[in-house]
């Protein structure tokens, strides 16, 4: 029983870490990348779905994200989901796509997308402290009622914080990583 408990901690922290770097992906960095525009939400029919099953988005140079809906209908619902996220980009409709050019980024959002690369990494860290918190009060709980020993206590809240320090450790170094590509570009 105690090793389903560190198997889900496992499961659930190397989510968070994932939903992190998904998150990141979608943060620009001065170059087109079709991560920026795959995950945003498009209101197609009365549902939100993500733009890559939606259309094909290409990078024809270095700026310049085209996206191509398969079904030609969509282009307003895609145009207006791009103008409500957080992108900062325009989209202009060119015939059956839509085509994005995104500004050279200057100092000042550089330093304010970097910030939100570390409010997005502080959030993920607290979701690991949660969920370490989560598992260390089961396996108290399960002490208390003698399912464990002490000692066996004192061993997994060991395995539990050792494995929280390396998700911490990831989760700083995919931040470190995108901060550098954010601010050095």
């Amino acid at each position: 029983m105690p090793q389903s408990q560190i198997k889900d901690m496992k499961h659930r922290t190397e989510k968070s870490i994932e939903h992190l770097k998904t998150t990141l992906q979608g943060i620009r960095t001065g170059r087109a990348h079709p991560a920026l525009v795959e995950e945003i939400k498009v209101d197609y029919f009365g549902t939100l779905t993500p733009l890559k099953q939606m259309a094909m988005v290409n990078i024809p140079e270095s700026r310049q994200i085209v996206i191509a809906p398969w079904d030609k209908t969509a282009l307003k619902a895609i145009e207006k989901a791009i103008q409500a996220s957080s992108l900062g980009v325009n989209p202009r409709i060119d015939g059956e796509s839509i085509r994005l050019t995104l500004p050279e980024l200057t100092r000042e959002r550089r330093v304010e997308l970097s910030k939100l690369v570390n409010k997005y990494s502080e959030e993920a860290k607290v979701a690991i402290r949660n969920i370490r918190r989560e598992v260390l009060e089961a396996l108290k709980k399960m002490e208390k009622d003698g399912t464990i020993s002490e000692d066996e206590l004192k061993k997994l809240q060991k395995e539990v914080q050792e494995h929280t320090d390396e998700a911490t450790r990831k989760v700083e170094q995919a931040t470190a990583e995108k901060d550098k590509e954010i601010l050095n570009d």
